[in-house]
């Protein structure tokens, strides 16, 4: 496998948390004979220190001749006083619509040793895991017009989905699902809006393509509250962009802890993938970051980009045994005293039990 990948680290944690996942990324690629190369660019605000705008055009240059970009985190405090179209964040949309990803995927898991972190009860969360499957480019995020009217003291935006858009990610969606317990829920507020019953109608025809796939409809607002009392009804849940966006960082509390969760952003010119949380300046630069989102959002590279599923596990189970083992980074230590690691002794006790593991199956292959 040969796979160039862009690393653009960020600000706040992104450089910390992605120092450890390229390391794994390295490690998959010495041990399994893989060609992984990798360059760096500037985004964010760093970029805009450097640079005067958070999306340098060298780095959207870069990004577009790459096989996946691997993102940190964008943002911090200091920005907060610039015109939203230069703030750090605006870089990260420009560059989501550059590379043209419409699907955006964020897992929500329960690992067994973590379900005291979680503020719901472990007999609720355990064994909970969900993919959601969030359309990215549509929606009131950038549907036209909208405006803030302020002389008039009101404001609007338009939420607005074709058919097409709708199609082409809910195929993503059923295909995931295909491929784990076959059971998509579809989410909507198709009592109210026209655009969700534009949604479900569309959902339910593609649905026919994909029999062995169950489908079910909920609004979102069900949704929000079944997520919570029974997380483990759910597989694959589909949504449009803004009920995605809320939902998914609602079902985090399964896992007890953003740092914990991984992202991609798939179905464009190239595939973009970030961990969940955000550049935490707050604990930036002290060693205190949790880098399992970071290095669990590069076995989604593994899986979506370079097609290595088996490395991919590798890579989420040396997580999961690094857990069982009690060790924990300052988000997930819950006042316990011992095995609490740094960013970078988390990084290296992950490294450990992966290449060990791949070592171990590379034994076993040979016999």
């Amino acid at each position: 496998m040969k796979l160039q990948i862009l690393v653009v680290a960020g600000d706040g944690i992104g450089p910390e948390v992605t120092g450890e996942a390229v390391k794994i990324l390295k490690a998959v690629g010495e041990l399994g004979g893989h060609d992984f190369t990798f360059r760096e660019a500037l985004i964010g605000g760093v970029a805009i220190k450097a640079k005067g705008t958070p999306l340098p055009a060298e780095t959207l240059d870069v990004a577009l001749e790459s096989d996946a970009v691997f993102l940190g985190a964008v943002g911090g405090n200091e920005f907060n006083s610039l015109p939203p179209d230069r703030r750090p964040e605006a870089g990260l949309l420009q560059l989501r619509q550059a590379l043209g990803g419409f699907a955006n995927l964020r897992p929500s898991f329960a690992y067994s040793a973590l379900t005291q972190n979680s503020p719901l009860r472990p007999e609720v969360v355990d064994g909970a895991d969900i993919l959601f499957v969030r359309e990215l480019l549509g929606g009131l995020y950038f549907g036209e017009p909208r405006a803030w009217d302020r002389e008039a003291g009101s404001a609007w935006n338009t939420m607005r989905y074709t058919r097409e858009e709708v199609i082409r990610v809910a195929r993503i969606a059923f295909e995931l699902a295909g491929k784990r317990r076959k059971k998509l829920t579809s989410v909507d507020k198709a009592n109210v809006l026209e655009v969700s019953q534009l949604w479900r109608a569309t959902v339910t025809e593609v649905a026919q393509q994909y029999p062995d796939v169950t489908l079910e409809h909920q609004y979102v607002d069900a949704c929000s509250m079944h997520l919570m009392n029974t997380p483990r009804n759910f597989d694959v849940v589909l949504t449009e962009n803004l009920f995605g966006d809320i939902l998914s960082d609602e079902a985090a509390v399964i896992t007890g802890s953003l740092g914990m969760l991984p992202s991609a952003t798939i179905g464009g010119q190239v595939n973009l993938y970030e961990p969940v949380h955000g550049s935490a300046p707050d604990i930036a630069g002290k060693g205190l970051a949790n880098p399992l989102g970071a290095i669990l959002t590069a076995a989604m590279l593994l899986r979506h980009s370079a097609g290595l599923e088996q490395d991919a596990v590798a890579v989420e189970e040396a997580v999961k045994s690094v857990l069982m083992e009690g060790y924990r980074t300052a988000d997930l230590a819950r006042g316990q005293q011992q095995n609490v690691l740094s960013t970078k002794e988390m990084g290296k006790q992950v490294y450990r039990t992966l290449c060990e593991r791949i070592d171990r199956n590379q034994a076993l292959h040979a016999v």
